[in-house]
């Protein structure tokens, strides 16, 4: 037990003890809705860590593509 909880990660403040690696967990993207779901998780991480109030105010987000602005790569949106 020791060192599950010597693994866990200092931010989880929700928890005593860490069993799992973190890390990804692949997903099969198989509709556009479930595609949807996913683009919106991402641009909202850094709202949700109160970095920008709006998704498009990340410079490092394709939310801004999204959004009509010019992002910092080519995005690909035509899956709509």
């Amino acid at each position: 037990m020791s060192q599950l909880k010597w693994f866990r990660k200092a931010h989880k403040t929700d928890r005593n003890y860490q069993l799992w690696e973190e890390g990804s967990h692949p997903q099969l993207i198989d509709h556009p809705k479930v595609l949807r779901q996913k683009l919106d998780y991402i641009h909202l991480n850094p709202v949700k860590r109160g970095y920008v109030d709006l998704p498009k105010y990340w410079r490092y987000s394709s939310a801004r593509n999204y959004a009509g602005m010019e992002g910092l790569l080519p995005v690909y949106r035509d899956w709509f």
